[in-house]
């Protein structure tokens, strides 16, 4: 009996650890105090790196490595000497300032972008709210989406809304207020630094109205806009800019502009849904899903007027309706057209189209949005489609996820504009990986301080861990190489333990993980700090990400981020060597 017994226990907490699932995708809802997603490291808010604190085991380790002589790591005090100060404030990564310079043209660049901007929170029973604009720009967006809607109290204010949804909705114009005042903030700051301008605001306008309420959308745009408002060509040979010559228009000439994209319907446009299944979803989520897209099948595809389509100067937004696009020259195409295409339909040309689509983009825009199925602010999967330089990869910002943080990585230290490699730009193969070295990533890890422990959990009762994952464009299925280190616990007895004995919040690991990969410039690693718990899912406690073309070797200091994308004060020691095999 006692044999059957022990039996059923060892078989009943095995399930029990199996039934768990760790979700490294998860983030927590955003709010007006994240400054991560799309690019914080080069904005004035960023908290300095002065304020962390370098536990007692990790000035002990730098000691003991021979970075810092014993004098310099004051192993005595809690402050910082000035050598342990320069390493603290050591920046992690270096952006090359080619990557930020404008004067190429718009096609070439990455460009940090958001979808259903007005949302907070789920897309079928969330909030509008024109703050969300705000957040987004402020975290480093540059191109966000507006859903516009017929205003059947008001005809001459449109709204913005989810359709088909339980969302609330927004004025329209409340919505280009905010946008202004963003502008115009920006504006002021930028006012004492000498030759700089902030990077120019794309809106995605996606149109429901009829002409009525398109006359209004122009008129609101054009008044609370005004003189931001990109509203003609920048220069006078106009539309031929974009139509393929060897002059098109730069990012720098868009200077500090509101730029619009309005869509463009081509002849015989048949409204599809690339909208797939999605085993995550539960059953309430696909019922509504189901309702949404019955609705949205009985409608007719509008026509866009004259006034609006005008405003639509750099970029008019296509749903192709064949392979024209990047099988030879779009059909029926508007003068500088957009690509606007979900993730799942893209990616059904993958990887075998990938670099006839890369060709296409290195001369024209392209938007993928997220599948109709990510209907509770999931996120797709930017990497590979960055790949094959997509410049506008509309992410829903509502939740700092794995791929919100991503998008942090490749923005960081930016405005919201990234110049592509040379591969993905006019004349280049459209491979990133070609012609380059295999390389290795040593990624050695030294400790952390002040690992961000919830208030609900009790400090001795954690085993942090770092977990990463190296990703890069050729795993379009995103089984991406994960390395981790082992749990690390407190000794109990003190006293029988040899050397530094830190808390768990100041764990040391001291151990190295390796990655050989193809030398993609796209590559990333993504960092979580974990807890090891028995029977239970490993929860994230901080999380950080780093384009590798962007690191700086040596050891550094990495400030670690929570899952709202806020700075917090724990600190994680790490020691990058990345070298062609």
């Amino acid at each position: 009996m006692a044999e059957l017994l022990t039996s059923q226990l060892a078989k009943l907490n095995l399930l029990s650890r199996a039934s768990f699932r760790d979700d490294e995708d998860f983030g927590e809802e955003i709010d007006d105090s994240t400054i991560a997603g799309g690019g914080h490291g080069g904005r004035p808010t960023q908290i300095t790196k002065t304020q962390l604190r370098v536990s007692h085991a990790l000035k002990s380790f730098l000691v003991q490595e021979g970075i810092l002589s014993k004098r310099d790591a004051r192993l005595d005090s809690e402050e910082l000497g000035d050598a342990l100060h320069a390493l603290v404030e050591k920046p992690h990564i270096q952006v090359p300032p080619e990557v930020t310079d404008r004067s190429y043209p718009l096609s070439e660049y990455f460009i940090s972008s958001s979808h259903n901007t007005y949302l907070l929170g789920h897309q079928l029973h969330g909030k509008s709210s024109a703050a969300a604009y705000e957040t987004a720009l402020n975290a480093g967006s540059r191109c966000v989406e507006i859903d516009a809607w017929d205003n059947d109290d008001n005809k001459d204010e449109p709204k913005v809304t989810h359709g088909y949804t339980l969302v609330s909705n927004i004025p329209f114009r409340s919505v280009c207020e905010t946008i202004r005042d963003v502008v115009d903030s920006e504006a002021a700051q930028s006012s004492n630094l000498q030759g700089y301008q902030p990077a120019p605001i794309l809106l995605s306008l996606e149109n429901h109205c009829g002409a009525q309420g398109q006359r209004r959308l122009v008129a609101i745009m054009k008044e609370v806009f005004g003189h931001r408002l990109l509203s003609e060509a920048v220069r006078e040979k106009g539309h031929e800019e974009q139509e393929g010559g060897d002059n098109p228009v730069t990012l720098a000439e868009l200077g500090s502009k509101i730029v619009v994209i309005v869509e463009y319907h081509l002849p015989d446009e048949v409204a599809t849904s690339d909208d797939g299944d999605d085993s995550s979803e539960d059953e309430e989520e696909k019922q509504a899903k189901a309702a949404y897209l019955a609705k949205r099948k009985a409608t007719t595809t509008g026509i866009i007027i004259p006034e609006l389509a005008d405003l639509g100067v750099y970029a008019q937004s296509v749903k192709p309706k064949d392979n024209s696009w990047f099988e030879d020259v779009l059909k029926d195409r508007p003068h500088n057209h957009l690509i606007n295409v979900s993730e799942s339909g893209l990616a059904a040309h993958m990887p075998g189209a990938s670099e006839k689509i890369a060709r296409h983009n290195a001369r024209h825009l392209m938007r993928v949005f997220p599948k109709g199925t990510r209907i509770s602010s999931k996120n797709l999967k930017p990497v590979p489609f960055w790949g094959v330089g997509a410049q506008i990869c509309a992410m829903n910002w509502q939740t700092f996820n794995a791929s919100m943080q991503l998008n942090e990585a490749l923005f960081s230290g930016t405005d919201g504009y990234v110049l592509k490699p040379a591969a993905l730009r006019s004349g280049g193969s459209g491979n990133t990986g070609a012609g380059l070295r295999r390389k290795r990533l040593r990624l050695r890890v030294g400790g952390a301080s002040d690992v961000p422990v919830p208030p609900d959990r009790e400090d001795e009762a954690v085993r942090p861990y770092v977990t990463c994952t190296l990703v890069h464009p050729g795993e379009l299925g995103g089984a991406h190489p994960k390395r981790k280190t082992g749990p690390y616990r407190q000794h109990r007895l003190g006293f029988l333990h040899r050397g530094e004995n830190p808390p768990a919040t100041d764990p040391l690991w001291d151990e190295t993980l390796e990655w050989e990969y193809d030398g993609d410039e796209l590559a990333f690693l993504r960092i979580l700090i974990k807890s090891d718990d028995s029977f239970a899912e490993n929860p994230i406690f901080a999380v950080a990400a780093v384009r590798l073309t962007y690191v700086v070797p040596g050891w550094v200091f990495l400030r670690m981020l929570d899952l709202k994308g806020r700075e917090t004060k724990c600190s994680l020691l790490v020691h990058f060597d990345l070298t062609d095999i």
